[in-house]
């Protein structure tokens, strides 16, 4: 194209920069990133299990708080504490899983899938109630949660 030069070539051997590889596509394996750079390494089984162990009980902890009956209850700044953590949480889950590791994506679901077995509503508790519909011989006035 005319006037447009494509910039050069940048030579890490120059700079002693290594470039690390990032996946864009799922992957297997312990050899992976997650969240902090170095962390867990490479060749480093026992990381990379420790990691795993980490990610599951985030997804764990994350399930609970956003199932506790302190977001249900009348103080709004102790919910507005416990909902920011459990965004915490919800992000790093996010952050760890955008490493596109199998086991990590794998380990995020099964977390979360303990979490709402342990902390989820039986029988249908705490679902959407629509405005007018008779609840306990009660029209509901808003919807409720």
């Amino acid at each position: 194209m005319d006037g447009m030069d494509t910039p050069p070539a940048q030579d890490t051997a120059d700079t002693g920069a290594a470039m690390a590889m990032m996946h864009m596509t799922f992957f297997w394996g312990k050899n992976t990133e997650i969240l902090f750079s170095g962390w867990p390494g490479y060749n480093h089984l026992g990381m990379y299990i420790l990691a795993l162990i980490i990610i599951f009980f985030f997804a764990i902890i994350s399930e609970w708080l956003g199932r506790s009956r302190v977001l249900r209850g009348r103080n709004h700044l102790l919910k507005t504490a416990v909902y920011g953590i459990r965004a915490g949480f919800v992000y790093l889950l996010m952050l760890a899983i955008m490493s596109f590791n199998g086991g990590v994506f794998l380990v995020a679901v099964a977390g979360h899938c303990v979490g709402f077995f342990f902390f989820g509503r039986p029988n249908g508790e705490g679902e959407a109630v629509e405005i007018g519909k008779m609840v306990d011989g009660k029209r509901a006035n808003s919807v409720c949660v």
